[in-house]
């Protein structure tokens, strides 16, 4: 999309956001991936409109993911949170375009959001960090090196990614899983463009780089956000240990049914992480 029709597109689709939803004003959006989708359920007073009638965001092409745009508050009293939750992404796989999630994380910014959560399903590359675990994400590995910023002009797309996961978010939501009794490890997250799996080798490689996780999304979504000025909190949620570390055949199929058997944990995580951010 051109530059100057996605500014328009973005425009349009704040407009309607703010007249389906008069009144409020979200400081955290939320991009729910594979599994992630039941913290909808908990949304207070929800308020639906599908991506199709939001002109920036993207048309989706993958199972799992629900294509639409949920708003409400989620909490209670102090600790209630008005959120905006995107209820799927657009894949670089898909186009190979890592830019197809920037008219949806622009319109975020654009309504006043300060903060995004980045969640994703994604394969373990730690043996202690088994399929149905979960995972903060602390750094990531731009495997792919491809860039959703690609035709932007001048200095603003050198985005400084020294902490392109706000750390203090990250305390925060450490502090409310180990409140909440729920175990969430930590680690680096590589991205990978798929559509296939890795082979065996890939996933030595990126052992040796230092990736505890590997999946197929997020880091496009990381840039747009610190670009349009967002701090990020990321998310895995761990269905599989990546190749070559069991015997299982991998399959899109088998994600998602992994992702589905740990989607109350996932459920309980959000729940309990949502109110505790501080933005």
């Amino acid at each position: 999309m051109h530059p100057a029709d996605l500014t328009t597109a973005i425009a349009t689709s704040v407009d309607r956001i703010r007249a389906a939803a008069p009144g409020l004003a979200p400081r955290l959006g939320l991009v729910l991936g594979s599994g992630w989708d039941g913290i909808a359920d908990l949304v207070q007073q929800p308020v639906d409109i599908p991506y199709a009638e939001l002109p920036a965001f993207p048309v989706l092409g993958v199972a799992g993911h629900a294509g639409s745009l949920r708003l409400g508050t989620i909490g209670s009293g102090t600790q209630a949170r008005a959120v905006a939750l995107l209820r799927g992404r657009k894949h670089a796989y898909e186009t190979g375009d890592a830019a197809g999630m920037k008219g949806a994380i622009r319109t975020l910014a654009a309504l006043g959001c300060q903060a995004v959560v980045l969640t994703n399903a994604a394969g373990s590359l730690e043996p202690s960090m088994p399929p149905g675990s979960l995972m903060l994400i602390s750094d990531h590995l731009n495997i792919v090196q491809r860039t959703p910023l690609h035709d932007e002009p001048g200095a603003s797309r050198f985005v400084d990614m020294g902490e392109a996961y706000c750390a203090t978010l990250r305390d925060q939501a450490a502090a409310a899983a180990a409140e909440a009794g729920i175990e969430l490890h930590e680690g680096i997250y590589a991205w990978v463009l798929g559509p296939q799996f890795e082979t065996p080798a890939e996933i030595r490689m990126l052992r040796l780089m230092g990736a505890q996780a590997v999946g197929m999304s997020t880091v496009p979504e990381t840039i747009l956000a610190r670009h349009a000025g967002l701090r990020v909190l990321g998310l895995s949620m761990f269905t599989n240990y990546a190749a070559g570390m069991s015997d299982e055949a991998l399959s899109h199929a088998h994600t998602l049914a992994t992702a589905s058997a740990t989607a109350a944990l996932a459920q309980r995580l959000l729940a309990a992480v949502v109110p505790a951010l501080v933005v």
